[in-house]
């Protein structure tokens, strides 16, 4: 849930602080008061497209924080481990966005800066904004599927993951199909480069690592005789030039007085003898590698013809032997394919056959749950909607599938599937099903979104649904009915409402009014919570306009009474 909500010159608004709790909240106020300017903040903090124009008159900057109170086992934590943002999921998670007035954009989740793509994605899990206006969403078909799959749980996604691996496998032979039968000519003049590429590099016969044990051994022979001077040189200090006589003549005198001062003495004499003998060791290998030393220019020429053969293949082919080995490997596959054209057609056309009737089986069986899953989400939105007071609604999910088009016979798959969801409704007896965007009011479609919320609320785990003047264009009744939904929505999710109706204010759980000050010649808004008194104040207004008498105050006193009845209820 949200916990806190800071903002700071945004708009009209100089500086505010919220705190938000468990449940249904309502904000109101006269018109351009700034209600909408805290739902901007909020579609700010998760992502939402900002610009300078948003930035409060004279201010740098704008900034926006909200604090988020969430469970361990919220699927956002999962987000951001997949994006790389550390945050433990015993904290509060705190979002910070700021908005420059050049209209530069910065944001950070729990201090660490991310990108807008990283926000969005975040954000997504925590709150869903719907406004008066945003409901058009519902007249978007391809939306209606996606509405659906989700609708229809686990088993489908399952499904659709597996369809959608196989639908990418035909993708790639379709290309790779498309791409040898289109570049043919292309393909035949470049049988004569890839023959003559191939035999150089089968030619070299490369190893992997030659390359570096071959300069090794360069650098060796290169180097022969001034590694026989030094190495002899040394062995001859040592042995010839009587280095080791001179220690063991040491070792023999010392050996004579180490009786008279033991304590001394034999700590010297053991590091004599313990120097004898790996000065003595040194010696032999010093022969043994002296001996070992070979100087063969016939070899030495031989190794730096191979290495400039490697070096010139480097620079045709690649930085490094894996690479032109790799380079190999790819271009007699693109021989093999040009030799062996035909029969490698046969074979992209056998497995492009193979796994469009993997994929059309696929597709098919995601059909067949959809059909059963579009049969439960039209009962349970004719069920939400009857609670709305569109009791003689029809709803339907009217699912078309793609036919053979008129090139083949094969039915036209796509990412989804074979199918397309169409939302249908009637609102009057005898009416046919139409589409959504052919029959349903404004204040039809308010209800009829709230209904889908109200079943997708628990699927997709948002803990935050942001309602901003939904009920525009709804009275009477069918208010009442959104008002009381709302306040049951809110026992899975907190919700908040911006609001002209006292019917729906009314039902709220916590009230917060937005009112406009202009202080000396500077226009502010301030956001209050109310209590009681004050509560029943601003429902009287809204009841009343300008005028509050004692009648709007009873009236709105006993709205709350009324109200908290049907809670309790």
């Amino acid at each position: 849930m949200l916990r806190e909500l800071s903002i700071r010159n945004l708009a009209v608004i100089e500086e505010v602080n919220v705190s938000f709790h468990h449940g249904f909240h309502v904000l109101t106020g006269e018109t351009g008061a700034g209600k909408s300017i805290l739902i901007d903040a909020l579609s700010l903090i998760v992502g939402g497209r900002g610009s300078a124009d948003m930035v409060r008159y004279g201010c740098d900057k704008a900034e926006m924080e909200a604090m988020f109170d969430l469970p361990s086992q919220h699927p956002v934590w999962a987000v951001m481990e997949r994006l790389g943002v550390q945050a433990s999921r015993e904290e509060m998670l705190v979002i910070r966005r700021e908005l420059t007035s050049h209209g530069k954009s910065s944001s950070r989740v729990n201090g660490q800066l991310v990108t807008m793509t990283m926000l969005r994605e975040i954000g997504e899990c925590l709150v869903n904004i719907h406004g008066q206006h945003e409901h058009q969403s519902l007249l978007r078909t391809e939306q209606h599927l996606e509405w659906l799959d989700l609708f229809a749980g686990d088993l489908l996604i399952e499904r659709k993951t597996a369809y959608r691996a196989v639908y990418q496998q035909l993708q790639q032979a379709r290309a790779s199909l498309r791409e040898l039968e289109e570049t043919t000519r292309h393909n035949v003049q470049m049988l004569d480069l890839y023959r003559y590429q191939i035999e150089e590099i089968s030619n070299a016969k490369l190893k992997d690592g030659e390359d570096e044990q071959l300069a090794e051994e360069r650098r060796k022979l290169q180097y022969a005789g001034k590694r026989m001077d030094s190495v002899s040189e040394a062995y001859a200090l040592l042995y010839n030039g009587k280095g080791l006589d001179a220690i063991s003549k040491a070792i023999s005198k010392l050996t004579d007085i180490q009786t008279y001062d033991p304590a001394v003495l034999t700590p010297m004499l053991e590091q004599l003898q313990s120097a004898f003998y790996q000065a003595e060791d040194a010696v032999f290998q010093l022969r043994d590698y002296r001996d070992s030393i070979d100087s063969d220019p016939e070899q030495l020429s031989i190794i730096e013809d191979r290495l400039d053969l490697i070096n010139g293949l480097k620079r045709k082919y690649g930085e490094s032997i894996p690479d032109i080995l790799q380079y190999l490997e790819r271009i007699t596959e693109e021989r093999d394919k040009i030799e062996n054209r035909d029969e490698y057609l046969e074979k992209l056309r056998k497995d492009e056959l193979r796994l469009y009737l993997q994929a059309h089986e696929l597709a098919q069986e995601l059909s067949e749950l959809r059909s059963h899953a579009s049969e439960r989400l039209a009962s349970a939105i004719e069920l939400e909607l009857k609670q709305l007071q569109m009791g003689n609604t029809i709803f339907r999910v009217q699912l078309d599938h793609s036919t053979a088009s008129e090139t083949s016979e094969m039915a036209v798959l796509n990412a989804n599937g074979i199918d397309e969801a169409i939302f249908m409704l009637s609102t009057n007896p005898g009416e046919p099903l139409k589409p959504l965007n052919k029959i349903a009011s404004g204040g039809e479609m308010s209800r009829i979104m709230l209904a889908l919320k109200a079943i997708f609320a628990e699927i997709d785990q948002v803990p935050v649904l942001v309602f901003d003047e939904v009920d525009t264009g709804v009275s009477g009744r069918a208010a009442q009915a959104i008002a009381e939904k709302m306040s049951q929505l809110s026992a899975k999710c907190q919700i908040f409402s911006i609001t002209h109706l006292p019917q729906v204010a009314c039902m709220a759980d916590h009230h917060y009014e937005i009112k406009k000050h202009i202080i000396e010649q500077r226009t502010s808004t301030n956001v209050t919570k109310l209590l009681e008194h004050s509560r029943i104040e601003e429902l009287a207004r809204m009841l009343g306009g300008v005028e509050v008498t004692e009648k709007t105050r009873h009236h709105a006193q006993e709205m709350l009474v009324l109200a908290d009845r049907q809670k309790g209820a």
